[in-house]
């Protein structure tokens, strides 16, 4: 993990420079969690970085993240009977997540404290730092915003996407991908496996499988 963070980091440059063009338009900022609900997918660099961060973590505040993520986990797998540990979403093909996601949607992700904080927000994914800002790639392409609460901002529904390079962003992350791969997975050609942020939080617990449910 030790290049990944800093590649990510790179979005936040991004996201920084979008605040400086823009000032007061856009209303993302730490603590603001509209976005950070309902499972979504990340990448096994992701997960490695959030499985880091969290086996970082005091006690007292992993152990409720790996109990909230087990029963996320356990609600997924009710939907999804196939799914398991290692928890890779991308088994269950596009449309069985997108439905799975969908009637997760209002679920918070594992991660968010009590006062709706995210607990490895250093080490968040990926998706959570372009979330807020269209992305206009170099390479062409444009991932729109996908903010849920910027219709109540009209000059931040209507800010145009943002320039990035997003070709030679992705071409460090090929490598961080194969290398989390090998670490986590034990298999550096498993670089398209996905899991959520509860699978991640698993993975920090060091079980193949869903931790115990007490508090």
């Amino acid at each position: 993990m030790p290049r990944y963070l800093p590649l990510l980091q790179e979005l936040d440059a991004w996201q920084a420079a979008a605040h400086t063009a823009h000032p007061g338009v856009i209303p993302c900022r730490p603590g603001c969690s509209a976005c950070c609900h309902g499972p979504f997918d990340i990448s096994i660099a992701d997960a490695d970085a959030v499985a880091t961060a969290v086996a970082a973590l005091p006690e007292a505040i992993r152990r409720p993240m790996i109990v909230r993520a087990t029963a996320q986990l356990e609600q997924m797998r009710e939907l999804a009977p196939t799914l398991d540990a290692p928890w890779d979403v991308s088994s269950l093909g596009d449309e069985a997540f997108d439905a799975l996601c969908e009637a997760l949607a209002d679920e918070p992700c594992p991660a968010l404290d009590s006062t709706g904080s995210c607990s490895i927000y250093e080490a968040r994914p990926l998706v959570c730092r372009i979330m807020g800002l269209g992305l206009l790639s170099t390479g062409g392409g444009d991932i729109p915003n996908a903010c849920p609460i910027q219709d109540e901002f009209p000059d931040y529904a209507a800010l145009p996407s943002q320039l990035f390079d997003l070709p030679a962003w992705e071409e460090h992350e090929e490598q961080e991908l194969r290398e989390a791969a090998t670490r986590r997975l034990g298999n550096p050609v498993r670089t398209r496996f996905e899991t959520t942020v509860a699978g991640a939080i698993i993975l920090a617990s060091g079980r193949a499988g869903p931790a115990p449910t007490d508090t």
